[in-house]
């Protein structure tokens, strides 16, 4: 049976070599994102940079569901580490995501709670989950499954990463997959989300030192995991 996999990243650097793969290219211009829906080795994918941050994200994966209908999306990038059992190219891999920086706890609400539909945690979907640890294994790449946290900040004080650590549990921070999770759920299309680590302890240093290796290594996993899923 056929299978449609949306693929989102928020730069450059995490989908060109994704787009670079494809054949058989179209190229559809929507919200301002290009769409590239095509083949990655006889699978048909659509490709999108969304933008970086929660609102691009969202824009980008309701787009994609309303006018592609993939099966599962899949968000992959690079984040920062929340743990020292991830280091820098070490992988993330999502079990569940949550938005750090959602908080209506003056009124009474839990820290993370989203507002309608009531839920802090939204889970990825078992098949992406199992499917990319393959990946990361057949690539001889350290991976962990755990939380992976959203927010419209990035995160470089030791202060902001212990209270999402503390309050959420999380293993690493980035700025997009809650929010494509948060599409996702709402429009009842399976996720997965995948990050390697391009920064850990020196933050921004790391950032500018290890982003396109990381980058890089996410394509690969991404490549590994449309072979498996």
């Amino acid at each position: 049976m056929s299978k449609l996999i949306g693929i989102i990243g928020a730069m450059d650097i995490e989908v060109d070599g994704l787009v670079s793969s494809m054949e058989n290219i179209n190229i559809k211009e929507l919200s301002g994102i290009k769409f590239y829906n095509g083949t990655i080795e006889n699978t048909e994918v659509v490709v999108a940079k969304c933008g970086i941050g929660k609102v691009f994200a969202s824009i980008c994966a309701q787009t994609m569901i309303m006018e592609f209908h993939p099966d599962v999306i899949i968000n992959s990038g690079i984040a920062g580490t929340l743990t020292k059992e991830l280091g820098v190219l070490d992988v993330a891999i999502a079990s569940n995501v949550v938005q750090h920086d959602m908080d209506t706890s003056a009124i009474g609400d839990p820290k993370g709670l989203i507002s309608g539909i009531n839920v802090i945690y939204i889970d990825a979907n078992e098949k992406a989950i199992n499917s990319f640890k393959k990946a990361c294994d057949e690539l001889n790449f350290t991976s962990k499954i755990g939380t992976v946290a959203s927010g419209d900040k990035f995160i470089a004080q030791n202060s902001d990463k212990e209270f999402i650590s503390t309050e959420f549990g999380a293993i690493a921070c980035e700025m997009e997959g809650a929010a494509i999770g948060h599409v996702c759920y709402v429009n009842s299309v399976p996720f997965g989300i995948i990050r390697a680590i391009s920064d850990g302890e020196g933050a921004e240093m790391d950032y500018q030192t290890f982003a396109p290796l990381a980058a890089k290594q996410s394509i690969e996993i991404v490549k590994k995991f449309i072979n498996i899923f």
